[in-house]
């Protein structure tokens, strides 16, 4: 299968003269139908920071939506869990950062591996939907193969996510079944938690928000909104802020 030649994985290594010393690795995940393209500037700018970034490529993303129904939401948090694996194995602290889907899976990676993650930054994260048509979805995915794509919600002119125009539906199940037990384990994430909100976001409705922030057993949560960008933050008109803070937060929860 022929990968989209902007989705390509990111990985870069730890610069510690840039970090105090210590080495401090990054875990950034994009998307469902999206792509690593969505995470790389925020990627590339916490590794000029000194960071080792890893940004891999979900399964089954990049390439078509069809290959993409054919795996779930074992195969995209077995990505996930390689990558930590990764970059707890050669850094001294790592921290977790994810969109939408992305950031639903490192909070599942953060509750079973609290004692490997210093902290947790979400942009637009996804645990549940008001959506009603979601709970047709056991059925209506063994007889229409998609929906209409949820990918481009960029407020930001002329800015392309180039991610799939079409959601497969039982790639959509499998994400959606491993929400309700995410959302009772949420309890065993610790780690700090920064989240980043849209004000406006046309693809994922403001349940999640509540569920998380009520849900962590964090000590410190800090919310920030974003007022000039829409799902697809990493790459709208917010991008320098979520790049900013979040560097600003890694530096501070990751200090020796």
């Amino acid at each position: 299968m022929t990968i989209h030649p902007l989705a390509v994985p990111v990985s870069r290594e730890a610069r510690p003269e840039l970090t105090g010393g210590r080495r401090v690795g990054v875990l950034l995940s994009h998307g469902f139908t999206g792509s690593p393209l969505s995470m790389t500037p925020w990627a590339e700018h916490l590794a000029e920071r000194g960071y080792a970034v890893e940004v891999p490529r979900l399964p089954g993303h990049g390439t078509t939506w069809q290959e993409m129904n054919t795996t779930g939401w074992d195969d995209w948090y077995g990505e996930v869990t390689a990558a930590l694996e990764k970059l707890a194995a050669g850094n001294d602290a790592v921290v977790l950062a994810g969109l939408s889907m992305g950031g639903a899976l490192m909070l599942r990676l953060a509750a079973d591996h609290p004692d490997r993650v210093a902290g947790v930054v979400v942009v637009n994260p996804a645990v549940s939907t008001r959506r009603l048509d979601v709970k047709l979805l056991p059925v209506l995915k063994h007889v229409v193969p998609s929906f209409p794509g949820i990918t481009n919600d960029i407020k930001k002119p002329g800015v392309e996510e180039y991610g799939y125009t079409r959601s497969p539906l039982k790639a959509a199940h499998s994400m959606m079944r491993a929400w309700p037990t995410l959302i009772a384990d949420l309890p065993r994430v610790t780690a700090p938690l920064l989240y980043f909100r849209s004000r406006v976001d046309h693809v994922v409705d403001d349940s999640s928000l509540p569920i998380i922030t009520g849900s962590v057993s964090s000590t410190e949560i800090t919310q920030r909104w974003l007022e000039e960008s829409y799902h697809v933050a990493t790459l709208d008109n917010d991008a320098p802020q979520i790049f900013s803070e979040s560097a600003d937060f890694i530096a501070r929860v990751t200090a020796g």
